[in-house]
């Protein structure tokens, strides 16, 4: 072991145990939040207490366990080797990252019986940010936030192999906050919007902020790739994996006959745009940050149109109906005369789309300079 410019010790060829923490907490996070969307998609609102809300919140626990825990023994072990590298925060010391994934866990856990109790006041949720489910949100946004700081403090003070490791685990979590962000606009990228503004509007405002922040902060050559291909390792499994299960609608009315679980549909193409960012990245380097972000924003949504556009038509196909590309897929709920039911688009005027297309490019350059500032501090990590 050597010791680093902190006083810290690390071994170089071991990864702290609160890493793999930080990327068990988040995969129990995206596979219950998956799943209970799944859930409500084929069988309607149960109870509380399904098995993909106890995932969810399995999640949020190990990663306030896990932050608890760093707290704890920085603070009572003086000879922590984090001592020197946490913070203090009300006569307690630990690391930042610790601090904020106990307090995302807490949130966690207080959205349960508010999610409970506005289920049984009020229903069915009517949309993805009910208020009930932006509190999850917002604790769920803090569990990985934490978890980030934890790794990236631990890489940005070690080397060699130990940092390569430590540059896959953060690319694994980069990918499942992809997930999370691209749940979060569900509602606004079904296929059916496809070729509407408001679906690369909602993509351009989430997508470049998470590929380009991680792609910056890890430092690893193909970083926004292997990002993306995360995403879309993860949706193209479930999408697999989800039907095979038996479930049936366990409210009414019933639109469409359901003898299995519902999956959300086939990945977006996010990956073509993250190869050509991770190109162009290598050669705009040096340029200033508002250059590079013009640029990035750009490509993003000439990309992401150029690939998602086409490829929305054909999921409208007749040869898009099987278990590989899974359009045959419908919720319960879904009425016939749907457009996604009648396998069509949601009509746009041109005047709306030309108008959203700008709007969007203003979004993907906006978060791209904000994912890029972002990076810049996150590199900075030691805490």
């Amino acid at each position: 072991m050597t010791p680093d410019d902190g006083g810290d010790r690390v071994e170089p060829s071991r990864v702290p145990w609160f890493a793999w923490a930080a990327a068990a907490a988040m995969t129990c996070i995206v596979v219950g939040l998956y799943w209970d969307i799944s859930f409500h998609l084929t069988v309607g609102r149960d109870s509380f207490w399904t098995p993909a809300h106890l995932l969810i919140q399995a999640g949020g626990i190990l990663g306030g366990l896990s932050g608890s825990s760093l707290i704890v023994s920085t603070t009572l072990r003086r000879a922590s080797p984090l001592r020197d590298r946490s913070i203090g925060v009300w006569g307690f010391r630990g690391p930042f990252g610790a601090f904020v994934s106990t307090w995302g866990a807490a949130t966690m856990v207080v959205s349960a019986p508010f999610d409970d109790w506005w289920h049984s006041a009020y229903g069915l949720d009517v949309t993805v940010l009910s208020p009930p489910h932006t509190v999850l949100l917002l604790g769920i946004l803090g569990v990985a936030t934490g978890g980030v700081f934890s790794v990236l403090a631990a890489l940005n003070r070690t080397t060699g192999a130990l940092r390569s490791r430590l540059q896959w685990i953060l690319l694994a979590v980069g990918a499942e906050v992809l997930v999370l962000a691209m749940t979060m606009i569900f509602e606004y990228t079904y296929r059916d919007s496809l070729h509407r503004s408001d679906c690369y509007r909602a993509l351009s405002i989430v997508a470049p902020l998470v590929i380009v922040g991680f792609a910056q902060a890890s430092g690893a050559r193909w970083a926004a790739t292997m990002t993306a291909a995360g995403y879309t390792a993860f949706m193209l499994v479930m999408l697999w994996v989800f039907p095979l299960v038996p479930a049936e609608p366990k409210l009414g009315p019933v639109y469409q006959p359901i003898t299995h679980y519902v999956p959300l549909g086939f990945p977006l193409l996010v990956i073509a745009p993250a190869i050509v960012i991770d190109l162009v990245r290598a050669r705009i380097s040096g340029w200033r940050r508002g250059s590079q972000a013009i640029v990035i924003g750009g490509v993003f949504l000439a990309v992401m149109v150029a690939v998602e556009w086409p490829f929305g038509s054909f999921l409208q196909t007749e040869a898009s109906r099987n278990w590989m590309f899974g359009t045959h897929y419908l919720p319960y709920s879904m009425r016939p005369e749907d457009y996604a039911a009648r396998n069509e688009f949601v009509p746009q005027s041109s005047a709306r789309l030309w108008r959203g297309m700008a709007e969007a490019l203003v979004a993907a350059i906006v978060t791209s300079w904000i994912g890029l500032s972002i990076a810049g501090a996150m590199r900075k990590v030691r805490r």
